[in-house]
């Protein structure tokens, strides 16, 4: 069942998305060559539990960081670590969330390691305006798939990227993973119909080769199945009477 949240859910949702806000903005200042994702982790949960709120990740099913850190080839769910150390060139996903007062904001983005290829420009690129060409058709009476999902894809379509089928936005609130799943191409049918007060996460994960991914053997980490890199970028969005706002929105 798809949830619609009160005046009071979505405020405490906003404080909880200008969390996850501030933290992926210090995260944009600290990855540079020879950092660890282990002190961009310890960073990130230290501004989470300074403002009253806890990590939504950490501890979930067993997750043991705070942020999902995911380099180059790997797709989503990286597990931080003191061994893994940023190189120049590299790309990086992170992806956060916070729980403030019960609720959850969830976002994420993928930055570059000091100087990146073009080839990988244009991905991040594309990947991050496919994200906000999601968000447009956010719009009350909007069916979900053959608006959102479908702009998402026509994003895609033009570099031949491969568009991660497996995962997917959510529903987002009292739980971090909530209904509706998002896919990020249109699946053939329309999908429900988006209604003021509904709070959903959109997060396209595109790929420079194919689509296929797969979990390592640390049972959370997902890589592209041809090791060709693979960009994320999420925002948590309320459907209005008029206009998508969104909750976790960055300076």
């Amino acid at each position: 069942m798809i949830t619609r949240k009160s005046k009071y859910e979505i405020s405490l949702m906003k404080t909880a998305g200008s969390i996850v806000a501030e933290v992926l903005e210090t995260m944009k200042e600290m990855v540079q060559p020879g950092v660890s994702t282990l002190e961009l982790d310890e960073k990130a949960e230290q501004i989470i539990l300074s403002h009253n709120a806890v990590p939504a990740f950490k501890g979930y099913h067993g997750f043991p960081g705070t942020i999902c850190a995911s380099i180059n080839e790997q797709v989503v769910h990286g597990i931080p670590s003191k061994n893994v150390i940023l190189k120049e060139g590299d790309i990086i996903s992170v992806d956060v969330g916070s729980v403030y007062k019960g609720l959850v904001g969830d976002s994420a983005i993928t930055l570059p390691v000091g100087e990146i290829s073009d080839e990988l420009k244009k991905l991040l690129e594309v990947t991050e305006q496919a994200l906000y060409d999601g968000i447009k058709q956010m719009l009350p009476g909007n069916k979900l798939y053959e608006t959102v999902s479908a702009a998402i894809e026509n994003c895609a379509k033009p570099y031949g990227y491969g568009i991660v089928k497996q995962y997917g936005g959510h529903g987002v609130g009292r739980n971090m993973h909530e209904e509706p799943f998002v896919y990020n191409f249109h699946p053939g049918q329309p999908g429900p119909e988006l209604r003021p007060g509904m709070v959903i996460a959109i997060e396209p994960m595109f790929n420079l080769g194919t689509g296929d991914v797969h979990v390592l053997s640390d049972k959370w980490t997902v890589v592209t199945n041809d090791k060709k890199h693979s960009a994320h970028f999420e925002h948590t969005v309320l459907v209005t009477d008029d206009e998508p706002v969104i909750l976790t929105q960055r300076l």
